[in-house]
């Protein structure tokens, strides 16, 4: 049975604010300066400290007298509002004991500090190998107490299910239910997933699962309608089928590749519908576009990933068209169709866009190298790339509800986050989400070493030298991880180091299965680990023994990206919790990032300093790539405010709409 209030919460959320405009968001911004302020760090480190100064209270007390304890402590969350300090440090500190107890890790003042963070909705920055997960349970605890909704969302299933296990003695003994919510789950196993005080899952299930409740419930959102229809009509039981029970608390782990790379493309629920005249359109396109060349009959802006034909390929066009039938003689129709072939054919390519698996075209997420195979591109581009790849053309599908990630997030109550790089993109948080954030300092010392780029004029040059690094370093028996963009760079670079009779791991979005396993591994002595951007996220690397002291895992990035956060996520895996380790990257001047940003004019001229040798070569390849990632990252922000800008004409388009 369930009650009014649990109804009204089942699709309860937050309606989020526009974003600020002039003058409100210069204030805005400064309040988010004050907010993220260096005393905030120094209370949170005083706060730890008191609760380190509370252990013997819990130390003392029997496995019996601390979980009553911790009831006693749950009641007072359960009451809701601003819980008093001395029992939100008290709780803490018992909670704290729990983890010794129950999982064998006594949490570090750190951990103390991110917990609190999370608490008081920061976003915390938090080193790789810090403990993020154990952090987030801390905060977990709590939320889960006041028996509203609590998500833990994290990057990808593997990690939602090892979390959730791992953490489950802590939230058992704390009087906490904890679930999961993955993919592969059907409806009632969803429902008993959200029904728990703590649910894991990822984002894109969070916001498909509440996309698909809004669906079912269509025009009785509200929750006084829901009640009168029952009143009126009990057969109706229009709550049933519902899986969620409402959003109110968030703890995003990865935060900056979920609220700020990933926020770009919005979550569509879509169903497919048959268009027998598109298929065969596409067929057709396909086969004009194969004959168009490039520089003739269309140009192409790497930037802004466009296509656009000249009046020699118009005129091929037109030409081709005048022997095919109806849809081709409406000249918008038919360059709209061509532009879509070619920009399959010229942006998307296998290994890199998507992969092919069982005769299907899988994305792949760019920022994580991990396939999304419930996905498709919308308006034609994946009928456009079957036809590239000679596959059999799939029904489009027809959106039927849709929605960002940023005004997803923006709809919590309360919302929290964690990750590695926050730094570069504090003000975005702050303007976008609200969110202040807090750099929590390592428990221990970081003495990873930076070695200087090393930068090549070709990519040739570049791959030679990559594979002669990592045979010196081999040799001396040093760990290696060696990052790449794209599963066609991994698989490249792994047929090369096969030549030289080199053993290896791969992991990539065609290896997807052994992913924990291969990372786990990657600190042992000798081990040579090829990776695209999913490599380790979530997964500790830890170095085998006597490796230490040949100087620890070294990191090696084969592109610079269009985030420099990117490159200090791969950087972030050497040298942990005070583990000796280095890392360098290996580029060119061919790599994407200075092709697609690096102003025209300036790519010779870096080609030829390098390639001629000249003084302050370095010099000026580092300005180079530097303002090829600033043009990337100024264009990535620019993308993400008109997602928000969409989000607003919607609201105001649709304004009328019941809810």
């Amino acid at each position: 049975m369930i009650t009014p209030t649990q109804d009204y919460r089942r699709t309860d959320h937050r309606v989020p604010t526009r974003p600020y405009k002039g003058a409100d968001a210069a204030v805005h911004s400064v309040i988010g300066v004050y907010r993220r302020r260096g005393q905030v760090l120094r209370e949170l480190h005083h706060q730890a400290e008191r609760i380190d100064a509370l252990a013997p209270e819990s130390v003392e007390l029997s496995d019996h007298e601390l979980h009553q304890r911790l009831m006693e402590l749950r009641e007072r969350f359960r009451r809701g509002g601003n819980v008093p300090e001395p029992v939100l440090l008290s709780a803490l500190a018992a909670i704290r004991e729990v983890a010794d107890r129950q999982l064998g890790l006594r949490p570090f003042m750190v951990q103390l500090m991110g917990a609190l963070a999370l608490h008081r909705g920061f976003l915390a920055e938090m080193a790789t190998g810090e403990g993020k997960t154990l952090t987030a349970g801390l905060a977990a605890v709590l939320a889960g107490w006041t028996k509203r909704p609590c998500h833990i969302v994290t990057v990808n299933d593997y990690l939602v299910e090892r979390d959730a296990d791992w953490l489950r003695p802590l939230y058992k003994f704390c009087g906490v239910r904890v679930g999961w919510v993955t993919g592969a789950m059907e409806p009632l196993d969803r429902q008993k997933g959200y029904a728990a005080d703590v649910t894991y899952t990822t984002s894109k299930e969070l916001l498909a699962d509440f996309l698909r409740d809004h669906l079912k419930v269509g025009g009785l959102r509200n929750p006084t309608r829901r009640l009168v229809r029952r009143l009126l009509a009990p057969q109706a039981a229009v709550q049933d089928g519902l899986v969620m029970r409402g959003l109110h608390t968030a703890i995003v782990d990865e935060a900056d590749s979920v609220l700020i790379d990933e926020a770009v493309t919005p979550l569509i629920i879509s169903t497919t519908h048959r268009n027998e005249l598109l298929q065969e359109a596409v067929g057709i396109t396909e086969k004009i576009a194969a004959q168009l060349q490039a520089g003739t009959d269309y140009t192409v802006n790497l930037r802004y990933r466009e296509v656009e034909l000249t009046a020699e390929g118009r005129r091929k066009l037109t030409e081709a068209a005048s022997t095919l039938p109806g849809l081709w003689r409406a000249i918008d129709r038919r360059l709209e169709l061509v532009r879509q072939a070619l920009t399959a054919r010229v942006f998307f390519l296998r290994d890199k866009q998507y992969i092919i698996n069982a005769g299907k075209v899988v994305i792949v997420d760019e920022f994580t190298g991990r396939p999304m195979p419930q996905r498709t591109w919308r308006e034609g581009l994946h009928q456009a790339i079957e036809a590239k790849e000679g596959l059999t053309i799939s029904d489009p599908s027809e959106t039927i509800a849709r929605m960002s990630f940023q005004r997803f997030f923006r709809s919590f109550h309360r919302l929290a986050g964690m990750t590695g790089t926050a730094r570069e993109a504090a003000g975005e948080f702050w303007q976008i989400y609200k969110l202040p954030v807090v750099s929590i300092p390592t428990n221990r010392p970081c003495i990873r070493e930076h070695w200087p780029d090393r930068v090549f004029a070709d990519e040739a040059s570049k791959w030679q030298a990559i594979v002669s690094e990592i045979q010196r370093l081999h040799a001396t028996g040093r760990p290696l991880l060696v990052g790449t963009r794209s599963v066609l760079a991994s698989e490249s670079l792994s047929r090369m180091l096969a030549e030289c009779s080199l053993e290896f791991q791969v992991l990539n979005a065609v290896r997807l299965k052994e992913e924990a396993s291969i990372v786990a591994m990657a600190g042992e002595r000798g081990r040579i680990t090829i990776a695209t951007n999913m490599a380790g996220r979530g997964t500790d690397i830890k170095l085998g023994t006597g490796v230490a002291g040949l100087g620890g895992l070294h990191v090696i990035a084969t592109e610079r990206h269009e985030s420099g956060r990117v490159d200090r996520q791969l950087f972030g895996r050497a040298a942990r919790q005070g583990d000796a380790g280095s890392a360098q990257a290996i580029v060119s001047a061919e790599d994407e990032l200075i092709r697609r940003y690096l102003p025209p004019l300036a790519r010779p001229l870096l080609r030829q300093s390098l390639e001629r040798g000249l003084p302050g070569r370095l010099k000026v390849a580092t300005a180079a790539f530097a303002l090829a990632q600033r043009k990337a990252q100024a264009l990535a922000f620019k993308q993400r405010r008109a997602v928000l800008r969409t989000d607003t004409w919607l609201d105001e388009a649709l304004s009328f709409a019941p809810l």
